[in-house]
Formats: C-alpha cells, sequence, structure tokens
C-alpha cells in the first residue's frame, strides 16, 4: 500500500458545552482535568445573542485536544463506553467522526465524583492522510485534491479496522 494513502489519527478532541452556567463549566473543567491529566481550555463566544444572554467573551465551554498515542490510549476507552458502536451518520464527508458520551461514569476505569455529579461529554476525532499538512501551512497554502481527501467509506473501513467498530443503522 501506498504510504501517502495511510489514514492516521489527527487529533481528538474532548469538549463540553455549559451555556451561561459557571459551575457547569467548572464541574466540566474538573472532568475533563480527571479524564486526561491535562488542564482543559475555556472556549468563548465570539457573538453576541441576547435572547441567550450571550456577550462576547462569556466561557461557555471548555476542551481538550490529545494527539499520537495518548489519543489513540484514551479513545479505546471512549469508544468502549459507547460499546464500540457508531452510527454511519457520526461519520462526515472529510474524515471526521463525532459522537456523545451522556454519562462519564460509562467510560471503563472512571468512577463517580461527587463533586463532578452527572455529565456528559463530545467527542471529536480528526483522520488524515499525509500531505494534509500543505492545508494549514503558513506558505503556499494550498488545497488538498478531491482524489486524496478522506471519504466516508474509507474512514468508516479504518475505524473497523483499527478499532473493530460496528457501524448500526439508524434508531
Amino acid at each position: 500500500m501506498n504510504t501517502m494513502r495511510e489514514i492516521k489519527i489527527e487529533k481528538l478532541t474532548l469538549n463540553i458545552g455549559a451555556g451561561k452556567d459557571q459551575t457547569k463549566l467548572e464541574k466540566g473543567m474538573l472532568l475533563l482535568k480527571n479524564l486526561t491529566d491535562i488542564t482543559p481550555v475555556k472556549t468563548v463566544t465570539s457573538k453576541r445573542i441576547p435572547n441567550w444572554g450571550l456577550r462576547p467573551g462569556l466561557p461557555i465551554g471548555c476542551k481538550i485536544t490529545l494527539r499520537k498515542e495518548k489519543a489513540k490510549e484514551l479513545l479505546i476507552k471512549l469508544l468502549d463506553a459507547k460499546d464500540n458502536k457508531l452510527k454511519e451518520t457520526q461519520f462526515d464527508n472529510e474524515g471526521n467522526v463525532a459522537f456523545g458520551i451522556h454519562e462519564y461514569i460509562d467510560i471503563p476505569q472512571v468512577k463517580y465524583d461527587p463533586k463532578i455529579g452527572i455529565m456528559g461529554l463530545e467527542v471529536c476525532i480528526t483522520l488524515e492522510r499525509a500531505g494534509f499538512r500543505i492545508k494549514r501551512r503558513k506558505l503556499m497554502k494550498r488545497k488538498i485534491p478531491t482524489r486524496h481527501k478522506i471519504k466516508k467509506e474509507e474512514a468508516i473501513d479504518f475505524m473497523k479496522k483499527k478499532f473493530n467498530i460496528n457501524i448500526g443503522g439508524e434508531e
């Protein structure tokens, strides 16, 4: 197989949206810190939405990005919480996979913490091939050719082979 066609995990992003509720945000920060031993970053609003009581600069969530081996180790646990089942709709046409975990206590080796309570999180996996750096670099940015992009079917095959995922239909 051509090494440029091999798919790999670029990053794993965990995020928790809290809205205006600052106590929920603090609990979410504590949960992500307990899961990964890394301090999460707060996400802030950029738009003003008066109906929701949001203004620019207001913290409304937190996230953590993991790469390489740490990402792979945690992803195995997170998929185990979902019984290694994903839906086809959780894959997009750009090589990304996203799913939610309703309660963090579903994750193996994670104990219930009374300070956090019951809380869920969102997991986003970004898949890449070699050469994807051309879309992010500073000099001579280029678009990735269509034939080199990761299609939905290729992402599903990768997840099935690497992580033994079952793809279920719609429920």
